[in-house]
């Protein structure tokens, strides 16, 4: 009898499967191969340092804390749940995303999708089950071939570009309707659950709406969905970046995460008492992101630029007060039903990766439940007229992580060694780099 997967290949006519997997900064890494060589059970394998490369396409200089100095490699097993079409290919193409083993049968624990799995089965150990709906942010550019050039919104419908910042205009997004038709046709083919689609603060910036549900279904939806809003743009002569900072005086673009937690055995929230009131373990989830978001700032906010967005001045949060229905805080408690209670971390920039940045935001609630925390008073006034309570930099956030006890053991400490080795390569390349504006200010003034 035919696995589900192959049974998938025969109802769509596949003839070819992109085999997959996410790497630390979130690109889809693999293999093509035809149909009837696609082997789900130790099918395919790569080399284990495909987790040590840098978004620069390079390796850092010393991985051996990380890894095997043999260079070894992984076995990839299919998951049988992710199977989809990949719509925008010419001949009939299958996208399948994969989990990392060692041969003898050892999970990849530097995998990003294995943090987040391990996460989920702590929270399964004690009953509990996460419900997360990320929101993500990103902005349409005309396509831009020279790095050295600024950013410049694309020409939409009426032949002219966005003069200024149109906030949930539906004229604005219907500019770029012949580009949002393909993107809604991509998703329903991929089972990609978006619930809304909104102009955002910046030109040509734009936020999709995930539905809710479980934790490591969603991260995939995610993960999928930019490499699926980046090949409709192409498609119409334009690119969407999920950069956290693009433009230098216009908003950042973020992925805000809705989280709550249910009972596994009853199906409720519990957020919430039975009288419909805030539970303690609602409180002591505040209290673990309050906490641990500032340690973890570095899983959130992964590259150089992601800093940039954390601005007093822009819309991103600087610190880590929460509120009800408070915009300004870092942590939003959105108003709702007592079934619906729920924690928005507005943390996290767009150019994270889903499955390490919801891995990282459960951890962070997990640990104030289980660390019985309580949490600060709920800001009500602007929680941008307070300090600043997030690291600034790269390298300061890596430092925070590494010295996080609580994050290394529950996110796993070949993770952490992995990702810090990688981020930290990648923060010393970005110094060597001499920017304009030193050029600028510095080169015949000091």
């Amino acid at each position: 009898m035919p696995s589900e997967i192959q049974q998938f290949f025969r109802d769509h006519g596949i003839s070819e499967v992109e085999a997959i997997i996410p790497d630390m900064a979130g690109i889809a890494r693999g293999k093509i191969m035809p149909a009837e060589k696609f082997a789900e059970d130790e099918g395919m394998r790569l080399p284990e340092s495909v987790f040590l490369q840098t978004v620069t396409g390079d390796y850092p200089p010393d991985t051996a804390e990380a890894m095997s100095p043999a260079e070894i490699d992984i076995v990839l097993r299919a998951d049988s749940k992710t199977v989809r079409v990949v719509p925008w290919t010419a001949e009939p193409t299958a996208q399948v995303i994969h989990d990392c083993f060692y041969a003898d049968g050892r999970r990849v624990m530097m995998a990003p999708r294995h943090v987040l799995r391990h996460v989920l089965e702590l929270y399964e150990q004690r009953g509990w089950e996460p419900v997360v709906a990320p929101e993500l942010e990103f902005y349409l550019i005309e396509p831009n071939t020279d790095a050295d050039y600024p950013l410049k919104p694309p020409v939409g419908r009426s032949g002219r570009a966005e003069p200024g910042r149109q906030s949930y205009s539906i004229a604005a997004v219907n500019e770029f309707d012949p580009l949002f038709d393909d993107i809604y046709a991509f998703c329903e083919a991929q089972d990609i659950a978006i619930d809304t689609l909104i102009h955002e603060d910046g030109p040509a910036q734009m936020e999709i709406n995930l539905l809710h549900g479980e934790a490591m279904d969603l991260s995939d939806q995610a993960f999928l969905f930019k490499r699926t809003a980046r090949e409709a743009a192409m498609r119409h002569k334009m690119y969407a970046t999920f950069m956290a900072k693009p433009h230098a005086r216009e908003p950042g673009s973020a992925m805000h995460i809705h989280q709550s937690v249910i009972d596994t055995r009853t199906r409720r929230n519990i957020f919430s008492n039975p009288d419909g009131t805030p539970s303690a373990l609602f409180f002591a989830h505040i209290a673990g992101l309050q906490r641990y978001v500032p340690a973890a700032m570095s899983l959130f906010a992964p590259n150089v630029n992601s800093y940039r967005r954390m601005s007093r001045l822009q819309s991103a949060p600087i610190n880590v007060q929460w509120g009800y229905d408070n915009r300004t805080a870092g942590l939003r408690v959105p108003i709702s039903t007592p079934e619906g209670r729920r924690i928005e971390n507005r943390v996290g920039g767009a150019d994270a990766n889903p499955y390490i940045a919801i891995a990282s935001s459960l951890a962070c609630g997990y640990l104030g439940m289980i660390e019985g925390l309580q949490p600060t008073e709920p800001v009500a006034g602007s929680a941008h007229e307070l300090p600043f309570s997030l690291p600034r930099s790269l390298d300061e956030a890596l430092a925070k992580l590494r010295d996080c006890e609580p994050l290394l053991q529950i996110l796993g400490e070949p993770f952490v060694a992995a990702y810090t080795i990688v981020k930290q390569a990648e923060y010393e390349v970005f110094l060597e780099v001499i920017s304009s504006w030193e050029r600028e200010h510095l080169l015949l003034n000091v």
